[in-house]
């Protein structure tokens, strides 16, 4: 199967306001597979997708992969462009340099064990868990701008999703 270039690929628009809206639309992209209705314009599988969100959000906890933290310039200029992410959204068909799926966290894990994983993950990030780990990208951040970094992240793979 040829690769999906996701920057040109189908998307769903949408916005979470809340994590209780990411955990909605959880249940209802669950009950759209179940159904039979689902459909995908990206690459990754749903658990696959449930299950890199989830990595991401742990990451703050557990420590973040080794090839994580981009260069220098990078960071640099991803300073200027945390408040365009967190308001308007993440560019889609970034691929981090180095690990082969373009990012970490990419386990295909099926849609319920995504799921209970994601949501396990969503647990600590609601109940405001310290986290221990600074971002890799953008540095110490607040625990809105973490949970509102999760949202727009979400956005960006769950848009691939359809129902």
């Amino acid at each position: 199967m040829t690769a999906i270039d996701t920057a040109k690929a189908e998307h769903r628009a949408m916005r979470f306001a809340t994590i209780d809206d990411l955990l909605a639309e959880i249940d209802r992209i669950i009950a759209a597979e179940r159904a039979g209705t689902l459909r995908r314009s990206g690459n990754w599988s749903v658990g696959r997708i449930f299950s890199h969100l989830a990595a991401w959000i742990e990451y703050a906890y557990d420590g973040f992969p080794p090839g994580a933290r981009p260069p220098w310039i990078i960071r640099f200029m991803l300073k200027f462009m945390k408040k365009k992410y967190l308001r308007g959204g993440m560019p889609r068909g970034v691929r981090i340099p180095g690990p082969a799926e373009g990012t970490f966290g990419t386990d295909d894990l099926t849609t319920d064990e995504g799921a209970r994983r994601l949501r396990a993950a969503l647990a600590r990030l609601k109940n405001r868990e310290p986290s221990r780990f600074h971002s890799p990208a953008f540095g110490p951040v607040s625990d809105d701008e973490r949970i509102a970094m999760t949202l727009r992240h979400a956005e960006t793979h769950l848009g691939f999703v359809h129902y």
